[in-house]
């Protein structure tokens, strides 16, 4: 059911399956939303990462209700970070989905940015609610991030674990973390889609190569779409291409949510 609404974004707090708190702003559209929508964010990225911020801003204007969270252990949720892995962040996105179905409606648009995509990939499969899922930056192995924390890890630490600097910060991360990335595949959790699927990915990201987009696309079934962010960046630092990426997003899902 859904609530009665405040007109401006919502803190709110859930719980990650150890009981930790989690924590998520929800930004609403002016009248009842289109539908609701879950967001994941990129690799060691919080809530509040300018596009996560903006994303959400641009699709609540154009009717759509935008939950963002900050993963366990990162931004404002409890826990430790470096306690976390892949299948830990999988279940993260399943208890804010969880939240929302309880508290309002299950989303039906799921939209996932970098490593977020491809948790929101491997999540969907338990989401049954959700009718059309969007990647963006998303790589299509995941061997590709093990590559990256090996080339930046630091000398690792007595109890297994290892230090890498990702953006600018530090991060610990445990053996498990490595483990977990190996046991998963994008490109198979893509092809294994039964919603509406919408790659986006800029041919000049220096983070996740474009092929990966191009992998993602040619492993998913119908209905699906590919669009090419022109000359983006990883992060979409730039409103303009927030923007643009906010207006697909709203025109191309309109049709896989009008299915009930």
């Amino acid at each position: 059911m859904t609530h009665d609404h405040p007109p401006r974004p919502a803190r709110i707090r859930f719980a990650n399956a150890r009981g930790e708190s989690l924590a998520g702003v929800l930004h609403w559209p002016v009248d009842a939303p289109r539908a609701f929508v879950l967001y994941a964010a990129c690799f060691t990225c919080d809530k509040d990462i300018p596009v996560a911020v903006r994303l959400a801003h641009a699709l609540a204007q154009r009717g759509y209700a935008v939950l963002r969270f900050d993963l366990t252990g990162l931004g404002e949720s409890a826990g430790d970070f470096g306690d976390s892995d892949f299948e830990s962040e999988i279940d993260d996105v399943l208890h804010a989905a969880d939240w929302l179905r309880e508290h309002h409606s299950a989303p039906r648009l799921l939209i996932g940015h970098s490593l977020g995509g491809a948790a929101m990939l491997e999540a969907t499969a338990q989401l049954p609610e959700a009718r059309a899922v969007v990647t963006i930056g998303t790589p299509a192995t995941l061997d590709h991030l093990t590559g990256l924390l090996h080339s930046a890890a630091e000398h690792p630490l007595p109890d297994g674990r290892f230090v890498a600097t990702i953006g600018g910060q530090r991060f610990t991360f445990n053996a498990r973390f490595l483990a977990t990335l190996a046991r998963h595949d994008p490109a198979a959790a893509a092809a294994r889609l039964r919603q509406a699927y919408l790659v986006l990915h800029a041919p000049r990201d220096t983070v996740v190569p474009y092929a990966h987009a191009r992998a993602l696309f040619d492993a998913a079934r119908e209905p699906r779409a590919f669009v090419s962010l022109d000359d983006a960046d990883h992060l979409l630092r730039r409103q303009t291409d927030v923007d643009y990426c906010a207006d697909l997003i709203a025109a191309w899902a309109s049709r896989p949510l009008a299915v009930r």
